[in-house]
């Protein structure tokens, strides 16, 4: 089970993973081992709030697919049990990223003494500038 909040979860067999071999230097390992991890969810099919899957679905990720498919590569370390724990922390954070839900901003208008600081500090640097200027004769 994979635990995102305290009521929601996740079960193993909504997560596919398979081993692919990693890209880049890696010795002479490098062609035998496959230590990279392919993680593929599918937000449709999953067993998700409805809440999740519409905010996961409007997120504009680049890995998520047009069909709703979140793909995940990870290959940052050496194991195939590490690179496993990494993707899926980073789907659990991408679920969390999605329903986190933002504040509404409440608009505000600027006091009046803020305004006249405001103005009054303008006014003084417009002064400074002006003695800048050379004398004309």
């Amino acid at each position: 089970m994979i635990h995102i909040s305290n009521n929601v979860q996740l079960g193993d067999w909504e997560v596919e993973m398979t081993a692919i071999r990693a890209q880049g230097a890696g010795g002479q390992n490098v062609n035998k081992v496959s230590s990279a991890i392919h993680l593929r969810f599918d937000i449709q099919h999953s067993s998700l709030p409805a809440f999740y899957k519409e905010r996961l679905l409007k997120l504009n990720d680049s890995r998520i697919t047009s069909d709703g498919v979140i793909v995940i590569k990870a290959q940052s370390f050496r194991t195939q049990e590490k690179n496993r724990e990494d993707a899926i922390e980073r789907l659990v954070e991408l679920i969390k990223v999605a329903t986190k839900v933002e504040k509404k901003r409440k608009p505000t208008k600027p006091t009046r003494s803020s305004q006249t600081k405001r103005m009054d500090k303008k006014t003084q640097k417009g002064q400074v500038k002006a003695l800048r200027k050379p004398l004309k004769w």
